[in-house]
């Protein structure tokens, strides 16, 4: 893949579940399965792959159901919501461990190589567009610096700061050092606004949780309503049923008294008659 710097996976130690495959709670973990290490590896390949279209455009949403079916091409069922939620969970995990100095910490996180050189393939093509010069080359930077959701507007004036103070000869090499001593504070800016991202992110998952909670406790409530009310019915049908079994048998019980009374009757007689003979 052009521009993304080849890293080899490792792993230290007792890694567990939580820790290797980044779900390990908060940002939806809770809402979906865990996820394979090599299921993560290959979505990270993927991704890394469509890293230049997120950073063209704010409306990903396509962006995220292709990444979905070339998950399911190898035989990975996720959505395109799992996978962007995956995502993200991921990235925070990054950047927790991008603040740590200790090299055995970063290792913790399995998946921080394949994240960090996502990221640097990001800064590479800003650096790259700026370098070609041209009347869009400004405009191109700030669009490869941006976030998944945001322009990293911050980070593009800080790539034209540097320019402006190179050495006049404009040597490649000259440039190219220059920018790679900076890369580690447009990285921080970067993700400080990421951070910023992902903060409201959560909240508005949050909210929309909320008002899932909300709407499940009405149809609940609505489902009790029904519930009670079908019982009650069922209530009364059974008391008017029980009402006409009961007039039935009263009537049965006076038909009977009255056919005994005339059979009796007409007993009498026919032996009364008998006897008079």
């Amino acid at each position: 893949m052009e521009g993304y710097p080849q890293y080899h996976h490792h792993y230290t130690g007792n890694i567990d579940t939580a820790t290797a495959t980044g779900d390990g709670g908060g940002g939806g973990g809770d809402s979906f399965p865990q996820w394979s290490v090599q299921e993560t590896l290959n979505f990270l390949m993927i991704r890394g792959e469509l890293d230049p279209n997120f950073m063209k455009t704010k409306r990903n949403k396509l962006l995220w159901e292709l990444i979905s079916m070339k998950m399911k091409e190898k035989g990975y069922n996720k959505s395109p919501e799992q996978c962007k939620c995956k995502w993200k969970n991921l990235v925070t995990r990054y950047k927790g461990y991008e603040t740590m100095e200790a090299e055995d910490m970063r290792q913790q996180f399995p998946f921080y190589n394949e994240i960090h050189a996502i990221f640097v393939a990001r800064v590479q093509r800003m650096v790259r567009f700026e370098a070609e010069g041209g009347p869009n080359s400004k405009k191109k930077a700030i669009q490869e610096n941006s976030s998944d959701t945001e322009n990293d507007s911050d980070g593009a004036k800080k790539k034209r700061k540097i320019k402006g103070n190179e050495n006049p000869s404009g040597s490649s090499s000259s440039t190219g050092k220059l920018i790679i001593t900076n890369i580690k504070e447009i990285m921080e800016k970067f993700m400080k606004q990421q951070m910023q991202m992902e903060n409201q992110w959560i909240k508005a998952y949050e909210e929309r949780e909320e008002e899932r909670r909300i709407k499940e406790m009405e149809w609940r409530q609505t489902m009790e309503d029904l519930e009670n009310e079908r019982i009650m019915m069922d209530s009364r049908w059974r008391e008017r049923e029980e009402q006409r079994r009961i007039r039935e048998e009263t009537r049965e019980q006076k038909m009977d008294f009255l056919i005994t009374t005339i059979l009796n009757k007409l007993t009498r007689e026919d032996s009364a008659q008998f006897g008079s003979q």
